[in-house]
């Protein structure tokens, strides 16, 4: 199921580019024209990029959505049931996929971090930790992104349902701090698992803006997340095969 999956990258090359190519262009963006910093100590820079790296993890889930709709409107998932594999073979291996189209979007994305001058100051064991992390969180909101694909049923649909992820994704701290925002704000963005994520590995990075004590909320939100969402996904997956 995962080489079938990376076997489309060849074939949509554009789509894999894009994927690419978006969270470069909010970066760029939100450092070069709407970047400023307010309630930020040091470099903006030095706190934005681990924040961007957070927020990319929330977003570019269409691909996958759209992938999976497209397979159970196709019958592609109908042939798949008549052989013998397990009913979350095709979501994981579709999920497999993600992860690693998402660990070199991430890869890319500190390439343009460090051209812009953010540098990170912890140690090794930090540097995979915060990767870690990130990847962890991408995880789990694929499975949601999963789930909430088959509920939509429909590619025309896929679009109305990744707004959802926008307002999660911006009422965070990877662009600003929650000092800068109402104190109302201020609480469901500090609650946010996208903040915990985001701070946690500006801890790690050594980054402005970084507070201890996140990391295990950074890992305990995702495995939560999962811990719903997977067997929901799954479960899902087997009713439509009824």
């Amino acid at each position: 199921m995962t080489r079938r999956e990376l076997a489309h990258w060849a074939r949509q090359p554009v789509q894999v580019l894009f994927g690419l190519v978006f969270p470069v262009m909010l970066l760029l963006m939100f450092s070069y024209l709407i970047g400023g910093g307010r309630g930020v100590e040091g470099d903006y820079v030095d706190f934005l990029v681990p924040g961007m790296f957070a927020l990319t993890m929330a977003f570019g889930l269409e691909g996958t959505m759209l992938a999976v709709t497209q397979d159970l409107n196709k019958g592609v998932i109908d042939r798949f049931r008549s052989m013998p594999m397990a009913n979350g073979a095709v979501l994981v291996g579709r999920s497999v996929a993600d992860m690693l189209q998402s660990a070199l979007g991430l890869l890319v994305l500190m390439g343009v971090g460090y051209a812009l001058g953010w540098r990170a100051h912890g140690t090794s064991g930090a540097f995979l930790g915060a990767v870690g992390l990130l990847l962890l969180l991408r995880f789990a909101m694929l499975w949601i992104g999963i789930l909430l694909a088959m509920v939509a049923g429909r590619p025309e649909m896929v679009q109305a349902v990744q707004i959802l992820v926008w307002p999660v994704g911006f009422l965070s701290n990877a662009i600003a701090t929650p000092e800068s925002m109402p104190d109302w704000l201020a609480t469901f963005v500090e609650w946010n698992p996208l903040s915990q994520t985001a701070t946690a590995v500006r801890d790690l990075f050594g980054s402005p803006g970084a507070e201890t004590g996140h990391v295990w909320a950074a890992v305990a939100w995702p495995l939560v997340l999962l811990a719903v969402f997977f067997p929901l996904a799954v479960r899902k997956f087997a009713a439509l095969s009824k």
